[in-house]
């Protein structure tokens, strides 16, 4: 079936006017945009608040963030570079959300990573968010501090920016962006009484395996990252590799290097008996 490109044009404004309507973005901050095919691709412009666009405004681009297509006064958003290193890295992606929510955000600013194990529905369906390195705006400094954390993460803070989410479609996109505003506003408020009741190793493990019996589609620390052999985010805190990938260690799990495989594999094979899997 033919792809309908102006239905499309019509679900990335109605897209922007959730995330203006949901205080994601002030001004005209954030950016969307849709892969239509591998070489083919819609995106909001530079300049005008995401609020308030019409499907005129979307501009068409190829994998080179060339213009196909812009009706006058419009030009692609300056931020496109990051959408098309997403794209580039990560072939499931079909679309991408950057939006400056406040929560999220004010982790991003103070540098603190959305690691730490707080609510089922995080663990299961967002899983950890990094923190990639600091980058000047519409420079190629953004896409390249992002590009090692693609393969492994479906959500990225931008350090002292906003937020990055990618999915399967703009929809799922979007979600993600509400989920990765929710968990932090909650992790924020929980502070605020005192410090979040973070869930054991075992209990995260058994979340990742509803996850890998659910199929959800994207990366996620469930799949045990490459970057970290056995150990998984919430476990290490974010401190994903050696490379200094994960830096940050906002979660009471930093110490998580003092884990071995054996130890994985045990709580694995204690949770898969009880979910009745290894039979």
């Amino acid at each position: 079936m033919a792809v309908n490109e102006f239905e499309i044009k019509k679900q990335i404004c109605d897209i922007g006017k959730r995330i203006y309507n949901r205080n994601m973005v002030a001004a005209n901050d954030g950016n969307i945009s849709v892969k239509l095919d591998d070489h083919t691709f819609l995106c909001t412009p530079t300049g005008v608040s995401k609020g308030f666009m019409t499907p005129e405004y979307i501009c068409k681009i190829d994998e080179k963030g060339q213009v196909l297509h812009a009706n006058p006064g419009f030009k692609p958003s300056s931020e496109i570079k990051m959408h098309l290193r997403v794209y580039e890295k990560r072939p499931d992606v079909g679309s991408v959300v950057h939006a400056h929510p406040v929560y999220a955000t004010s982790f991003a600013i103070a540098g603190i990573p959305l690691t730490q194990p707080i609510m089922p529905e995080a663990v299961i369906a967002l899983g950890c968010v990094p923190i990639a390195p600091y980058g000047t705006p519409s420079t190629m400094e953004i896409p390249d501090a992002v590009e090692k954390y693609l393969p492994y993460f479906d959500a990225v803070l931008l350090e002292s920016h906003g937020a990055l989410t990618y999915s399967v479609d703009l929809l799922s996109a979007y979600l993600k962006m509400e989920s990765v505003e929710f968990y932090a506003q909650l992790l924020y408020q929980s502070k605020m009484l005192g410090g979040p009741k973070e869930f054991d190793k075992a209990t995260v493990e058994r979340l990742y395996e509803i996850r890998r019996q659910m199929g959800l589609p994207g990366k996620h620390p469930a799949n045990l990252c490459q970057n970290k052999g056995t150990l998984n985010c919430h476990n290490c805190g974010g401190s994903c590799s050696s490379d200094g990938l994960g830096e940050h260690t906002g979660s009471t799990y930093a110490h998580g290097a003092e884990s071995n495989a054996d130890t994985v594999a045990e709580i694995t094979k204690k949770v898969m008996e009880q979910l009745g899997l290894n039979k």
